[in-house]
């Protein structure tokens, strides 16, 4: 089936006004003809100069105007066809004032201003429609992000940044903000608590072998007599003092919890304000991740994570599409409630513009002009003549009817300064 022009109307329009122009041409051949038949006297000679002068002067804006864009009657005249001859030179020009003129930054500016960005992300966000492909899109591009980063240079990359990023001068402000949220809950206690239950079963647990310790011990410092005699007792006794000293430990308000409780806050006072504990912790967690053991048992859990999020993506209700929806849906709602989160989004997004804006000039001139180019000698003049051929045959009627006016009046002071004179 064949797709309808989508410049018939253009070409209409077009043609009428050529139309007319060559009309109002022939029209002032016609007139001076005329004017050469009928009586000769003065107002013949006024219609005569006239009608020569409009007749010129159509003529030679038609020269001119046909000239840009094909040769005149088919003779190939020195600088005719311009626009066909010279397309790659205008491709560049006009590539680099788009680049130059239009793409600009101040006027890109102008236009984000008007766009009202965050406007148009939250109405975007807000539509169920729009944001749950959006969901689906992010949550699909996870697994390759992230197995992209498992391999090669990527993964030798995180591998070296990882503890400096996390072991970095900032890592005890950020430790001491997680104990302060554990301390503030209360939870705190419930590790010591669980510190002290494993610590329980595993004297239990291993009660013979450390009670044949303390024997063997006081075998060794005592000899074989105070060991037969006292080893037995001896670590009795030694277990017994552990097991109540846990026992005074695990109720909450016991000595040791509160000092257990003491010093977890003055270490976090510590990290906070003396920059010297901080780099201590910083620096303590740098040499934890870098160890290969414990690299090796983060990449794990990244493999790990990786699948279980591709199996779960696989599945028709995705939690990770959900949870990603909800926290576009949420974002919307920010947007849309807090004018500062609006002011942040349109200065980013600016600024994001402004640092791409140079690069995509470039880029741009080179789009134009390889597109004007590529173009074949029929394609620029049909598709330039239709979007100026109709103001240029304006061109040619006001050069036709200013020329018959001027040639009347030259005709009229003429004659008035020296009398009847041919012109």
């Amino acid at each position: 089936m064949t797709q309808p022009d989508p410049d018939t109307l253009a070409r209409e329009s077009f043609r009428r006004h050529r139309t007319f122009a060559t009309g109002l041409l022939v029209f002032m051949a016609a007139l001076t003809l005329y004017s050469y038949k009928i009586p000769q006297d003065w107002w013949s000679g006024l219609l005569q100069s006239a009608a020569k002068a409009g007749f010129v002067g159509g003529i030679a804006d038609w020269f001119a105007i046909t000239a840009l864009f094909r040769h005149p009657l088919g003779i190939p005249i020195p600088h005719t066809a311009i626009i066909p001859n010279q397309r790659e030179r205008l491709g560049r020009a006009l590539g680099r004032f788009v680049a130059n003129h239009v793409f600009t930054s101040d006027e890109v500016s102008i236009v984000l201003a008007k766009l009202d960005l965050p406007g148009i992300v939250h109405r975007f966000l807000a539509d169920p429609a729009a944001a749950h492909p959006a969901a689906v899109g992010l949550a699909g591009m996870l697994p390759k992000l992230m197995t992209s980063v498992e391999d090669g240079r990527a993964r030798r990359l995180m591998t070296r940044m990882t503890p400096r990023i996390l072991g970095g001068a900032g890592a005890g402000q950020v430790v001491a903000r997680a104990l302060h949220n554990m301390v503030d809950g209360g939870r705190h206690q419930e590790m010591f608590g669980f510190i002290l239950g494993q610590m329980k079963t595993t004297l239990a647990g291993r009660e013979s072998a450390l009670r044949r310790a303390v024997q063997e011990r006081v075998r060794e410092q005592g000899g074989r007599l105070a060991g037969w005699v006292l080893g037995a007792s001896i670590a009795r006794r030694v277990l017994g003092l552990v097991n109540a000293e846990l026992d005074k430990m695990s109720p909450d308000g016991s000595e040791l919890r509160l000092a257990f409780d003491e010093w977890v806050r003055r270490e976090i006072n510590r990290m906070e304000t003396d920059p010297a504990r901080a780099a201590e912790v910083g620096a303590a967690i740098r040499k934890v991740l870098a160890h290969q053991t414990v690299q090796v048992w983060l990449w794990d859990v990244w493999a790990r994570l990786r699948h279980a999020l591709e199996d779960d993506l696989a599945r028709p209700n995705s939690r990770a599409v959900a949870h990603i929806e909800t926290a576009l849906g949420n974002l919307g709602a920010i947007l849309e409630q807090d004018p500062a989160a609006r002011a942040r989004l349109q200065v980013a997004v600016e600024k994001i513009v402004a640092s791409l804006l140079p690069a995509a000039q470039l880029r741009i001139a080179e789009f134009i002009s390889r597109v004007v180019a590529n173009w074949d000698s029929d394609t620029i003049t049909d598709r330039l003549e239709l979007r100026i051929g109709k103001d240029l045959q304006y061109i040619r009627m006001n050069g036709t009817i200013v020329g018959f006016l001027i040639g009347g009046l030259l005709y009229v002071l003429l004659d008035s300064m020296f009398g009847h004179t041919a012109f």
